[in-house]
């Protein structure tokens, strides 16, 4: 059996050893797009945010994924983004425009059964 894979940088290197990002506006939902194109000066991960927010807008939970890292860390990396002028946020859709939890929960059980 492998053991699982660890990070090769730990977390508390890729956000300069904070633990909390300087702005705490940014929720799961909050969309990222990159405003500066560039690169000079960021960190390997601050340039894969980059590289991922260049291609339209990604919500936070989105970047974590596509990092594979913690949301906590995601956002230390991002709101140090967002300082520099890299990127900007923006909230998620209104909750008036959001759709209703009963039309997710067809379009997951749709999903479903296709699986």
């Amino acid at each position: 059996m492998n053991p699982p894979k660890r990070p090769l940088v730990r977390l508390h290197v890729v956000t300069g050893g904070r633990a909390h990002p300087s702005r705490n506006v940014l929720g799961l939902v909050t969309l990222l797009s990159a405003v500066r194109h560039s690169l000079a000066g960021l960190t390997p991960e601050q340039r894969r945010v980059m590289e991922l927010c260049r291609g339209g807008a990604l919500s936070v939970a989105e970047v974590a994924g596509h990092l594979a890292l913690p949301v906590s860390v995601t956002k230390v990396l991002l709101s140090d983004l967002i300082d520099s002028g890299h990127l900007a946020a923006r909230s998620g859709a209104p909750s008036s425009q959001r759709p209703s939890s009963a039309l997710l929960q067809e379009v997951l059980n749709g999903l479903r059964a296709r699986l």
